[in-house]
């Protein structure tokens, strides 16, 4: 029997405890804890994309995590597939929860259906993001497209560039063709975290040191060991880079965790940007140390339930 209750959408930079407060409330409404995060499908990290931990896992039902293998590519359709097949399984709520904003976009906006890229082609962009940067990429993409996507992130540019070569026309022409989305924003209680720009600075910088001290060295280790390839997609996790370079001996610790740090910030800053940009109609909660999961999760179900989410208004 497919779902028809309220889904429930959590979105937030990285770092502002998206994981926390999906499973406590998970807990209330007896949901599905689903990810959104693009690193988070891979089974080859869990400390360092900060996946939720095998407790959390046995508390509650997680969908989504660690399920593709290290070296395969996974597309936001096949996400919107997976999401779909989930909803028509199960007559609990989806808590539909992480950090990247296109699965969401896509989620309620509808996403086109662009033909498969030839490996030739996606192996010359492969190259070019390693060898030329974003400039490469910006230089050969047209107007509409750049206006439209994220121009700081290598990956998102990437793909622009492999979807022109291979098809002949610009990603914003494709979405000029976008069908009618999965779940309509009107029927979710859609939710976006929001945070002090010094106060989740300071929480990246301790949950980096937190995921050093706990095994994402032993995990980047494990990466080496089973041949690093800086181009797969799940080697774009924060931090491994810059962890895989001091494994390398290239760099000291101390300047592969301040490196990774500064990159994750500049992550974090990039998400914001597109939350505010995209989502001015999701629900606003502000998130600090006075604002616990639990009271989070606690206004969110009880706005679920009673399908009032006019109480949400004094978490903003």
């Amino acid at each position: 029997m497919p779902n028809t209750l309220t889904d429930i959408l959590i979105c937030g930079p990285t770092a502002s405890g998206k994981s926390a407060v999906a499973l406590e409330l998970a807990q209330r409404v007896d949901g599905i804890v689903v990810n959104a995060d693009a690193l988070q499908v891979y089974d080859n990290w869990r400390v360092l994309t900060a996946r939720p931990s095998v407790e959390d896992e046995n508390l509650v039902e997680h969908r989504l995590y660690g399920h593709i293998g290290r070296h395969q590519r996974y597309s936001v359709g096949e996400w919107l597939r997976d999401i779909n097949s989930l909803r028509q399984a199960t007559v609990k709520p989806l808590i539909i929860v992480g950090g990247t904003g296109l699965y969401f976009t896509s989620l309620t906006k509808g996403l086109v259906d662009i033909p498969a890229i030839p490996d030739e082609v996606r192996t010359r962009g492969d190259q070019m993001r390693l060898t030329g940067g974003i400039a490469a990429f910006k230089a050969e993409l047209d107007k509409a497209t750049l206006e439209n996507i994220d121009t700081n992130n290598p990956m998102r540019l990437q793909r622009a560039w492999e979807v022109l070569v291979s098809t002949g026309r610009g990603l914003a022409d494709w979405h000029a063709e976008t069908p009618a989305p999965l779940i309509k924003l009107e029927d979710t209680c859609p939710i976006v975290l929001n945070s002090d720009k010094n106060w989740l600075n300071s929480r990246i910088e301790q949950r980096f040191h937190h995921m050093v001290e706990n095994g994402a060295l032993s995990e980047c280790q494990d990466n080496l060991n089973d041949g690093w390839d800086p181009a797969l997609p799940s080697s774009q996790a924060l931090g491994a880079p810059e962890l895989i370079a001091y494994l390398r001996d290239q760099v000291t610790l101390e300047n592969a965790i301040n490196d990774a740090t500064i990159a994750t910030r500049q992550f974090a800053k990039r998400q914001r940007t597109w939350f505010r940009s995209k989502m001015m109609d999701w629900h606003p909660v502000s998130v600090t140390d006075s604002s616990s999961a639990q009271l989070i999760a606690d206004y969110i179900a009880k706005a679920v339930t009673n399908r009032d989410f006019t109480d949400l208004s004094r978490l903003a």
